[in-house]
């Protein structure tokens, strides 16, 4: 009896435990092989990503009032100039289409460096705005600033390591506020050959934005004074209709020539010496003063942020955007120029 009932035990255990044992290992050995996959998979998509970026993965910031020179992560930096330059309460494919723009620019002045010890600085008069998180902040209103500052994240990061290229060169993306419904060529601005993707275009709905019309005044003697500013000999007959006269506009309808008395100057200088907000304009000649109508904000030249607005609200998204204001151009990842 005792030796059936041995028999009996070792054939459940040949039948029922043993194979469950060796299942449980090999499960146990498939599921740690899973395991390694994935994390060797992980590993190798988190060295991918710091990667990304290659050479311009770091950029070395001027802060141009200390002159400290900052080395920073450029998606980062991205962020912080998206901020300053675009409004947060813009479309998410506006803050996008400027993400691309602002890295375009940003690896345009690593290749062409106008600093000795940096790629590039903190001012726009010179490169672009960048204002930190800490300060951008300050000037939100309170309930607002995560959900702004997420909006700007993700526009960056939805278009991490897109650049704006023309002939498998980042071009020299610029961009400016308002073009007034139709933007500049660089020739018109800057003089020299100009760049073949940076054609006059239009915009609808430019209009509706603040910054699309602006008036300035001055007094007859201000207006002289100013204009003294820069051309010294001046003279300006007030009481003759003839003095002050626009002589040739540019296709965009700026301002291209424009007389002051004796002297005839560019739309461009009067718009810097008058302080005025571009070189579209009209004048009017009244008693004691002149006053002046402004249409559009900046340069004009490149995309217009409003103009990328407006696109965006009428369904464009940041692609299309980028193309509608740059001709003949394509978007690529950083790694494929």
């Amino acid at each position: 009896m005792k030796k059936v009932l041995i028999y009996f035990l070792c054939l459940i255990t040949i039948c029922f435990i043993l194979p469950a044992i060796f299942t449980n290992t090999t499960k146990t050995k498939q599921t740690l092989a899973i395991q390694n996959t994935q994390e060797e998979n992980t590993s190798v998509q988190e060295a991918t990503q710091e990667t990304t970026q290659g050479k311009y993965s770091k950029i070395k910031l001027l802060h141009s009032k200390t002159g400290e020179i900052e080395e920073v992560d450029l998606e980062t930096y991205l962020c912080n100039v998206v901020s300053a330059e675009m409004p947060a309460t813009f479309e998410k494919e506006a803050l996008k289409a400027q993400a691309m723009v602002a890295r375009t620019y940003t690896i345009y002045k690593v290749n062409n460096k106008k600093h000795d010890n940096s790629d590039i600085c903190d001012s726009s008069s010179c490169c672009q705005a960048w204002v930190s998180k800490e300060d951008r902040f300050a000037r939100w209103e309170e309930d607002k600033r995560e959900e702004n500052w997420k909006k700007i994240v993700e526009a960056v990061n939805e278009t991490k390591g897109k650049v704006v290229v023309y002939n498998n060169q980042p071009i020299n993306a610029f961009f400016h506020s308002n073009s007034g419904g139709k933007t500049e060529t660089p020739i018109n601005v800057w003089g020299g050959s100009g760049y073949p993707y940076l054609q006059s275009v239009e915009t609808s709905g430019e209009e509706g934005y603040t910054q699309y019309a602006s008036e300035a005044t001055f007094s007859n003697e201000d207006l002289l004074n100013k204009l003294k500013t820069k051309y010294a000999d001046i003279q300006i007959d007030f009481s003759n209709n003839e003095s002050i006269k626009i002589l040739e506009r540019t296709e965009s309808d700026r301002v291209k020539t424009i007389k002051f008395g004796n002297h005839n100057l560019s739309g461009v200088e009067t718009r810097t010496i008058l302080g005025l907000r571009s070189t579209n304009f009209e004048l009017e000649k009244q008693s004691n003063q002149i006053k002046f109508y402004v249409k559009g904000y900046g340069h004009g030249v490149g995309m217009s942020q409003t103009g990328a607005d407006s696109l965006a609200k009428q369904g464009s998204n940041a692609e299309d955007i980028i193309h509608h204001f740059y001709a003949n151009v394509e978007i690529k990842d950083v790694n494929e120029i």
